[in-house]
């Protein structure tokens, strides 16, 4: 999985927006970050449910993992790109997309098929 293409799949969720956070882009719906692209690192950061970082982190060892810290225990995953591809990646952005936005935009997407 490469930046690029993230970048691509998250401005196609509708009422995304671009904008920097503490030096990394990132991508909102409504003022709610959930995805942060950490390229230096070769990683993003999405806000899961505390449920979904630990079924993402079981199913998916070598690709998600807790952020290390509190911001883990509320949910926020890394995603290490060099281990997850094109379709695991826009099913896991989607469930994170699903997590922030308003309820009323929900049914302006289908979600993806399970990676």
């Amino acid at each position: 999985m490469d930046f690029e293409n993230a970048r691509e799949m998250a401005l196609d969720m509708p009422g995304t927006a671009e904008k920097d956070h503490h030096g990394r882009p990132s991508y909102s719906v409504k003022k709610k970050i959930y995805i942060t692209l950490w390229l230096v690192e070769g990683r993003a950061v999405l806000k899961f449910t505390p449920a979904q970082q630990a079924a993402f982190s079981a199913e998916f060892p070598d690709a998600f993992a807790p952020v290390p810290n509190k911001w883990g225990q509320h949910g926020w995953t890394n995603v290490f790109m060099a281990y997850c591809n094109d379709r695991l990646f826009r099913y896991a952005m989607d469930l994170a997309w699903r997590n922030v936005a308003p309820k009323w935009i929900l049914p302006t997407r289908q979600p993806p098929p399970r990676a």
